[in-house]
């Protein structure tokens, strides 16, 4: 597999990173066992680092697949805002995934400068974890556009985990041009970037071969995290990218399948996936009134197909199970 350089002060790694969100607890498209063994078969095909956070909650997994595997690189992510909060954050990932050192670790979704200077402590504590070894590497993710701009003038950062895809889709702050633009600023300052939700949440994976074309035809991106949960999956990437003829038969097995986000009819309305969602793909609506006047009115979550990425972050905070990616 084609072996890239992640900025010019990162490592070596393979142009594919695993985007283990597929396989977490998060979107639930397969078991825990499951997960394990696609990781562990693209790892034997030569997938040399992994893509996760705290949120995904999918260490465990993880740690049992990379058991014989020392060498591979994991990037982890997390939304602390404080130094102790940074500090926990780190040391919960080290002993989750019986690392001494971590390669890679991010703070999550950063959208400006402003939520840089808001998670400050965090950032510096972040500093602290590379200077005495408990991390390697440090940087963000974003969705943002300011996010990536404001990444690139952080003191320290290496590396940028940005969301861009041939259709934009998800980006919540700007086009894809704008989010172009930033990428290449960023990269002609020597951040490290790898691309985030390639197939715009599955939503561009009626097209896989146009998905992955688009990033690779992206200067300043050096590789990408792509979600898979079947082999099949894997192979596809892996032949597509290597300039292999990929036969009808995987054709037809990753074929898309629509998916997305189901909320059940007992939801409550309480809103906590509304503000958890980046996209602003969620909302609460009143439903149409009840035939009791005394009755209160019944509020429910709604959600807006076409800005959903189908990340799964939302169930995640639901306190009744109502939200899954079906």
């Amino acid at each position: 597999m084609r072996q890239v350089k992640l900025g010019w002060n990162g490592p070596m790694v393979s142009e594919i990173c695993f985007g283990s969100l597929a396989i977490s607890p998060l979107q639930g498209r397969v078991s825990f066992a499951e997960g394990v063994q696609v990781l562990r078969y693209a790892l034997e095909q030569g997938v040399n680092w992994i893509d996760t956070a705290e949120i995904y909650d999918n260490y465990p997994q993880l740690a049992q697949a990379l058991a014989d595997y020392p060498e591979v690189r994991v990037v982890s992510k997390s939304y602390a805002v404080t130094a102790p909060e940074m500090a926990a954050s780190i040391e919960h990932a080290r002993q989750a995934l019986n690392r001494e050192t971590l390669d890679f670790f991010l703070l999550h979704e950063q959208e400006s400068a402003h939520t840089l200077r808001g998670h400050q402590g965090a950032w510096e504590e972040l500093q602290k974890a590379k200077q005495d070894g408990r991390v390697r590497y440090i940087g963000i993710s974003t969705h943002a556009v300011a996010g990536v701009r404001a990444g690139a003038l952080q003191a320290g950062l290496d590396v940028i985990h940005p969301i861009i895809n041939r259709e934009g889709l998800g980006i919540i702050d700007g086009t894809r041009q704008d989010m172009l633009e930033a990428i290449q600023f960023a990269s002609e300052m020597g951040i490290g970037i790898y691309a985030m939700k390639v197939f715009g949440g599955g939503h561009l994976a009626g097209s896989p071969r146009e998905a992955l074309k688009f990033i690779r035809g992206i200067p300043g991106i050096q590789a990408m995290a792509l979600g898979m949960s079947s082999r099949e999956e894997i192979d596809f990437n892996l032949k597509f990218l290597s300039g292999e003829e990929i036969p009808e038969t995987l054709r037809q097995a990753v074929a898309h399948r629509p998916r997305k986000l189901y909320i059940a009819e007992w939801c409550e309305g309480c809103g906590r996936c509304v503000e958890t969602c980046p996209q602003g793909a969620l909302s609460l609506e009143e439903l149409e009134a009840q035939e009791d006047p005394e009755e209160s009115a019944v509020i429910q979550a709604k959600v807006d197909p076409d800005r959903c990425v189908l990340c799964g972050y939302c169930g995640r905070v639901c306190p009744h199970f109502c939200l899954k990616i079906v």
